[in-house]
């Protein structure tokens, strides 16, 4: 049987590892899927994937492809896949797309969501999941500067790009805020997004929220290209929820 390209939708705890993209001596999300690959056959040399999350960055859809003859239904494809890959890696599912299919040009959104409680002590079983703050946050503030964030604009202040003398220019579809209990999740939609964009959004929003920052930051700093602030979002509060083709 002849090669066939496969899509995979893929989920990981980001916490033990050093990001997506192979890296020599240091464990990496691409770098197991490709071992667990080859324990099925697979001979190349690289997968291709729609897009490179950070270090301690978790993800309930990134997307994968490869090609590889295989002689079974795509289900068989999934369950050996798991069998062979770490426990904090699983493939939800796959499907046979075309031979010209490219996971991170041919995709037309993303989703990220950001988690975050609010709690004065630490939380030894939330924080490897959502970043804890205090004071408490008061989303009220946030909800201009949320909406200064939807539509096409340069997001330089905010991240680079992840290709040397490539485009800051994004498209931000939606950006919302919800609230239960002591938990907020911030969820932001865009075509694309530039290195560390969505982590340095959150911090500016939360210092918003905090009244630790003015409302006006997010169109500022869109404005003037310059970001006033430091640091970013801590890494282990974002999953990279979905990636959509059609």
């Amino acid at each position: 049987m002849g090669s066939v390209h496969y899509k995979v939708t893929l989920s990981y705890n980001g916490s033990a590892f050093a990001g997506f993209q192979r890296q020599a001596d240091v464990r990496t999300v691409q770098g197991e899927f490709e071992k667990g690959l080859r324990q099925i056959g697979w001979q190349d040399k690289s997968i291709l994937g729609a897009g490179r999350t950070d270090a301690g960055v978790h993800a309930r859809g990134q997307v994968v492809s490869f090609q590889l003859g295989w002689e079974h239904t795509t289900d068989d494809l999934r369950n050996a896949l798991n069998y062979y890959l770490p426990g904090d890696m699983a493939v939800r599912a796959v499907a046979e797309v075309p031979a010209d299919f490219h996971p991170r040009f041919d995709a037309k959104t993303r989703t990220y969501r950001y988690h975050i409680f609010c709690q004065e002590v630490r939380d030894p079983l939330r924080e490897d999941y959502a970043w804890r703050v205090w004071p408490a946050l008061n989303i009220d503030r946030t909800h201009v500067p949320t909406l200064a964030l939807i539509g096409s604009h340069d997001f330089k202040a905010f991240g680079s790009s992840v290709t040397d003398g490539g485009t800051t220019i994004r498209e931000v579809f939606s950006a919302v805020w919800q609230k239960d209990g002591d938990m907020y999740r911030f969820t932001i939609t865009g075509n694309a997004f530039l290195y560390h964009m969505v982590r340095r959004i959150t911090l500016a929003l939360v210092k918003i929220s905090q009244g630790k920052a003015p409302e006006t930051l997010i169109e500022e700093s869109l404005r003037t290209g310059e970001f006033p602030y430091t640091g970013l979002a801590p890494a282990e509060g974002l999953v990279l929820e979905e990636v959509r083709y059609l």
